[in-house]
This record gives C-alpha cells, sequence and structure tokens, in this order.
C-alpha cells in the first residue's frame, strides 16, 4: 500500500471514531439505526465510484 492509502485509511478510521458513538446514540430504535445505515453505505459507494472514475 502506498503512504497516501495508509493516511486516508486512517483518516476515515478516526473520523469513524469520532462519530459512531453519536451516531449509535441518536439511532436508538432498531429501524431508524438500519435506515440511517443503508443511507450512509449509499454515500460511500458513491463516493468509492467516483474516486474510482476519476483515479
Amino acid at each position: 500500500m502506498e503512504t497516501n492509502q495508509i493516511m486516508s485509511a486512517i483518516f476515515l478510521i478516526a473520523v469513524l471514531i469520532l462519530v459512531l458513538p453519536s451516531f449509535l446514540s441518536t439511532n436508538n430504535k432498531l429501524r431508524q439505526l438500519l435506515n440511517n445505515l443503508f443511507i450512509w453505505t449509499v454515500i460511500i459507494l458513491i463516493i468509492i465510484v467516483l474516486i474510482y472514475i476519476i483515479l
């Protein structure tokens, strides 16, 4: 792996650690949690596809 990819992975993990507790506390209902996880999955997939198209 390149240094750039490693730094990107570390940055994403750090953001996940910062956001995850608040995300879980605000999504106390299972249906709401699954809905929000689905939305985030779609957003992340779109970003990944756009990165691979650009690069």
